[in-house]
């Protein structure tokens, strides 16, 4: 169905390839996973699916593209509407309409669908994916989440007989997430869709993977096998994966139920070693206690015009301690974030930090105490270099030269300084607004799913940046569903449901406990309360990655 033939392709500028003689097929009714590290050309790849690479990016491409029999050379994205559906890593960007059912009606309003038809597609693709009660709202008022399942329901309604996803479940809540891959595994398999996605949240995905595609450092050959065989030497790996390398299974898990099988003679060896909360390691020292207060939210009320979004929400955030804001998609966790920085002024309630109410104060003030980085990470940046984007914020905040890049480089090392931030992979892009307000040093740091595009090395070195901010005496508060990231760096985590604080306490005791949002090493060793890979090496004072455990 999908054919990649000697695949070499050049951003305009560029000095090396970005795709290198990619050889590639994916049978008619298959799920591929295309996997690799942040900017090692995952999104490309998919782009070039439908041919928005080369005709829209530019560049040169050699060798051949075809999806169902057509090259991607003589036939434009428009003509392939009817067999390949798209889905970017910005929903939002690809919204034409206002509400949601017109989105989901208007690619076949341009395919000339009867409308009879047309509204018995809908019906099924808001029931597929569990939009129908989104069904008349406007789409600026949905979450993130929520419009990312819009936005694939869009391309389905379209009946196309290739789904191509960049970073499908990046926005969604846990159990959103796999409805939304639940839903993608019936398409593949009761109507022989072929799916091809990239995902970063490994953990997710490659279970129900049929073939996975890894995509290597430069100059290293395209990695293309069943799941279980490509994962076994890739740069990125899910946990079960990590801990079945750890402990020397072999075949390696690719599910929660695998690793548990092979797991038990690993829980009766740490059973005497049940670790603290939380564990005290060299990677994750022990807390020295939180600090005063740098924010309070009392009795907060707050909406979008007939949508509550919080309902008398009472909130704490002190010195020292990284908070993971939790819960599903809609729940309040970015509205809650905009009020802490003067975004949004409360209907009902108080919100101050510092010693001042946020939404009465000038931007440049807000910016001292409190730094946000949107999930649109593209709002923060104004211009059309990296350096000229890094220089910008050292100028902004009063650093020293060099600053700002320094940080970026701590994330995401090797970016191209010459690049425009619009060409950047998502995930470099989300590192580069992170630097931004990251440099600015503000005594409370607020991320909104700080991981989206993220992939696991990068997403340990904003761990380890996270940490040594709390260790500083700051105060970070990350709205995530990446729970794997909490289980690494959360000292608190607080749930919220349709705008209400449901549960606020240690993040170890709040997270093994929830069978949505507990990790996967939590769920292969329960009931011991281990959450990382990392605390099981520690613990048995291995290295992570020895394979030595059992």
């Amino acid at each position: 169905m999908i054919r990649f033939d000697h695949v070499t392709f050049t951003y305009p500028g560029a000095e090396r390839p970005t795709l290198a003689d990619v050889d590639l097929v994916v049978p008619e009714g298959e799920l591929c996973l295309v996997v690799g590290t942040t900017g090692s050309g995952k999104s490309t790849l998919l782009r070039a699916v439908n041919g928005l690479v080369p005709r829209f990016s530019g560049g040169t491409l050699l060798g051949r593209v075809e999806v169902d029999g057509r090259s991607t050379e003589a036939v434009p994205p428009r003509e392939l509407a009817d067999v390949v559906g798209f889905v970017g890593q910005d929903p939002a960007a690809g919204f034409v309409t206002d509400i949601v059912e017109d989105e989901l009606a208007h690619v076949m309003e341009n395919l000339g669908v009867a409308p009879d038809a047309m509204r018995r597609r809908v019906e099924d693709v808001l029931d597929l994916l569990g939009l129908h009660e989104l069904r008349h709202r406007p789409l600026a008022t949905l979450s993130g989440g929520q419009q990312q399942r819009v936005a694939i329901g869009s391309v389905l309604t379209a009946g196309p007989r290739v789904l191509v996803l960049d970073e499908p479940t990046s926005a969604l809540d846990p159990g959103a997430a796999e409805e939304v891959l639940a839903a993608l595994t019936r398409l593949v398999h009761d109507l022989g869709i072929t799916v091809l996605l990239a995902e970063h949240r490994l953990e997710r995905v490659v279970q129900y993977a049929d073939r996975v595609v890894v995509l290597p450092a430069p100059g290293r050959p395209v990695v293309v096998g069943e799941p279980g065989v490509a994962l076994a030497d890739a740069p990125v790996a899910p946990p079960v994966v990590e801990l079945g390398r750890l402990a020397g299974w072999s075949p390696l898990p690719l599910s929660v139920r695998d690793a548990r099988r092979a797991a038990a003679d690993l829980r009766a060896r740490l059973a005497p070693l049940a670790p603290d909360a939380p564990v005290a390691s060299p990677a994750r020292p022990r807390p020295a206690g939180r600090g005063p207060a740098l924010a309070r939210v009392e009795g907060l009320h707050g909406g979008y015009g007939a949508v509550r979004a919080l309902r008398g929400v009472d909130l704490e955030l002190h010195a020292g301690e990284v908070v993971a804001l939790m819960g599903r998609n809609g729940a309040g966790k970015s509205t809650l974030l905009a009020h802490l920085v003067g975004l949004r002024p409360p209907e009902r309630g108080s919100v101050q930090v510092g010693e001042a109410e946020p939404h009465r104060l000038a931007a440049r003030e807000v910016v001292r105490s409190a730094g946000l980085v949107p999930q649109e990470a593209g709002l923060l940046l104004y211009h059309d270099t990296v350096a000229a984007e890094c220089t910008a914020g050292d100028r902004d905040a009063d650093l020293a030269p060099g600053a700002t890049r320094a940080v970026l480089d701590r994330l995401v090392p090797g970016v191209d300084p010459r690049a425009h931030p619009r060409d950047l992979s998502e995930g470099q892009r989300l590192a580069l607004a992170l630097a931004v307000v990251l440099a600015a040093e503000p005594p409370l740091v607020l991320l909104d799913e700080p991981t989206r595009g993220l992939d696991y090395p990068a997403k340990r070195r904003l761990v380890t940046v996270l940490r040594e901010l709390g260790a500083e005496g700051r105060a970070v508060v990350l709205a995530t569903h990446d729970v794997e990231v909490v289980a690494e760096v959360a000292d608190r985590a607080v749930v919220l449901a349709e705008g209400e604080v449901v549960a606020d306490g240690p993040a170890r005791e709040v997270v093994v406990h929830s069978p949505v949002f507990a990790p996967q090493v939590a769920k292969v060793m329960a009931p011991e309360p281990w959450l990382t890979v990392g605390e099981i090496a520690a613990a048995l004072e291995l290295p992570a990655g020895t394979g030595s455990a059992s």
